[in-house]
């Protein structure tokens, strides 16, 4: 049977020395796609537009004005006369936050004038809500330094409740840091699940499905002679990948290597057993990577936690997301590489995607031609 097995996987490495475009999907296209990508996947905002309209011209709202300036979260595109004249720049895009500050502010902030001229407003592009609310958290957070500012300068006692922040896992709070890792296993799935898709279909499509038919090969030895180049193939992906993220982006590996390699053999099995599923069902190569990429891609991407929070999905769907592979990938990948988590804590997920992995390979055997 080892030798069987070993054979069809020579067969199979030979077929692909023979498409040289294939080396740039399997070696070039997941290094450049992440290099593109690790800089893509990214929710952090700088360098926010602001158009400012300073209704008070007073020092104290130049003051704040130059918080807004001095912050490398903001620039400053234009300054408007008046609330109404920052409609235009919201709406072309050319600002996405507009700080208006109120006749009569450096007054009331003395204690001099109207105290109800006591704030400043800010007006919020909300096409784009992720953008928007982070470009919001950090106008607030300018507005709140620039009062601690004024409260010492004027030597006014501040609040005996001192609130201190501490961040773990990633303290820079850098999205970059949590997207890579997750843009990592989405590689893995597109490359390895499109790959594996056409080994089956291209035995019917050129003629040789007959041909194997007649060997002794039983079903689980022409499945697992497929599926093998393949996940070696994938396991050199899975080095270079993680080299890239670790080496060229600086994203911290602080678990186990060990552990995230087997961890991405289990994934492999999975992935690479989806795409077999596919290949068995369909008739053609397009077609098994149609199948692969809008039937089983596209809703694992949207599913998994990868863009979305599982957490705030409907119940019904958050149920679904257990048939999911990749959420547990996810989980798996993301936290070795940040929290440095070991066995103890990932051994469900470990659970979860080696029996997802055989369920797949054995409906994909079952949906074989090959004789038992």
């Amino acid at each position: 049977m080892i030798h069987r097995i070993f054979v069809l996987m020579w067969k199979e490495f030979l077929e692909l020395r023979r498409d040289p475009r294939l080396f740039g999907l399997i070696i070039v296209a997941p290094v450049v796609q992440l290099g593109v990508l690790g800089y893509a996947a990214t929710t952090d905002v700088h360098h926010v537009p602001i158009v400012v309209v300073d209704g008070d011209r007073s020092p104290s709202s130049r003051q704040l004005i130059g918080q807004f300036s001095g912050s490398t979260y903001f620039d400053i595109v234009a300054e408007a006369s008046a609330p109404h004249d920052v409609d235009n720049f919201l709406a072309t895009g050319k600002a996405w936050l507009a700080v208006v500050v109120p006749t009569g502010f450096g007054d009331a902030l003395m204690g001099k004038g109207d105290a109800a001229k006591l704030h400043v407003q800010l007006l919020a592009d909300g096409s784009d809500a992720n953008s928007s609310g982070l470009a919001l958290a950090y106008a607030s957070a300018v507005v709140s330094q620039f009062n601690q500012v004024r409260a010492a300068e004027s030597g006014i006692t501040a609040l005996p409740l001192d609130g201190r922040v501490r961040v773990w896992f990633n303290p820079q709070l850098e999205s970059r840091d949590f997207m890579i890792p997750g843009v990592i296993a989405l590689l893995l799935l597109v490359v390895t699940a499109n790959l594996s898709s056409m080994a089956i279909v291209r035995e019917r499509e050129i003629g040789t499905l007959e041909q194997l038919n007649v060997t002794p090969l039983s079903r689980w030895e022409l499945i697992i002679g497929k599926m093998l180049p393949y996940s070696v193939i994938g396991f050199l992906d899975v080095l270079l990948v993680v080299a890239v993220a670790v080496f060229w982006f600086e994203i911290p590996l602080r678990g186990s290597v060990p552990l995230l390699l087997a961890g991405s053999i289990a994934y492999l099995l999975s992935t690479l057993g989806l795409g077999l599923l596919s290949s068995s069902l369909s008739s053609t190569q397009q077609q098994a990577m149609m199948t692969t990429t809008f039937f089983f891609m596209l809703p694992m991407i949207y599913l998994s936690g990868f863009i979305f929070p599982i957490e705030n999905m409907p119940t019904v769907i958050q149920w679904f997301t257990y048939l999911i592979p990749l959420r547990y990938f996810l989980v798996i990948v993301r936290g070795i590489f940040l929290k440095g988590i070991g066995w103890d804590i990932l051994w469900p997920q470990f659970v979860a995607l080696t029996a997802w992995g055989l369920i797949v390979i054995s409906l994909a055997a079952a949906r074989t031609s090959k004789r038992a």
